[in-house]
């Protein structure tokens, strides 16, 4: 697979951001990823609670928006609780820990492992633009996770990925974000073009997204998917002009 790193997005306490750091360390992950972080203090808890990841993975932390990440990697949101209807696509379909990580070692592309805020999670307007939803299991009557715990939860399933390189002959080579970014821009303006109603439009998008986010298209497929919708496009706007 390309690179794996470790994405949280407005943590709150600083303390959780080097429990993340140290699990990473644990288990063999090295980039890691903030979003909208709180202070990292050099003598405070962040790096207090790193362990020996207070040494490279949490001074090396990459800052970046939110737009950034989900332009630049393949996006996989974690949360406890799924909401697995087809009424509430938000949130729907997901994968264990388990099946993400077979997923995702015969995949092709940069890859980002996305965390939520301490009290609220990801919104479901982040998860909207989300190409994946990753669920822990957890007690039903109580799923709430710790930001911390949840991560270290993850990462150890995960650990495979990030201890050892295993070897797929067999790897499937997923078309780069700016294609899809392009791919899901075009399918927003056909949605406009023929006029399909407003209220349902982001709805709508949002499923294309999640049906291109578990096909994994190839950048010739996405090349070719694109080719298409320019030429239906390009067929509207002729029969328009001939009206």
């Amino acid at each position: 697979m390309g690179s794996l790193s470790v994405a949280v997005v407005g943590a709150e306490t600083p303390g959780n951001v080097g429990t993340i750091a140290r699990a990473m360390k644990n288990f063999g992950f090295s980039d890691l990823l903030l979003v909208d972080p709180p202070e990292l203090d050099p003598d405070g808890e962040a790096y207090g609670f790193a362990g020996h990841a207070r040494e490279d993975v949490l001074p090396n932390h990459e800052v970046l928006g939110f737009d950034d990440l989900v332009s630049e990697y393949y996006t996989v949101g974690f949360t406890a609780i799924t909401g697995e209807d087809d009424g509430h696509p938000v949130r729907y379909p997901f994968k264990s820990p388990a099946e993400l990580r077979d997923h995702l070692a015969g995949l092709d592309a940069d890859v980002a492992l996305v965390f939520g805020r301490e009290g609220t999670g990801l919104s479901n307007a982040e998860f909207a633009r989300i190409d994946e939803v990753c669920s822990i299991p957890a007690n039903p009557d109580y799923p709430v996770l710790n930001l911390g715990q949840a991560a270290t939860v993850a990462l150890y399933e995960l650990r495979e990925l990030g201890l050892a390189e295993v070897h797929h002959p067999d790897r499937h080579i997923r078309a780069d974000e700016a294609a899809l970014g392009g791919l899901y821009d075009q399918f927003g303006t056909l949605l406009e073009t023929i006029d399909h109603p407003p209220e349902k439009r982001a709805k709508t998008a949002r499923l294309f997204r999640r049906l291109l986010g578990r096909a994994h298209p190839t950048g010739r497929e996405v090349a070719t998917l694109r080719g298409v919708l320019r030429g239906a496009m390009s067929a509207i706007e002729r029969a328009r002009d001939e009206e």
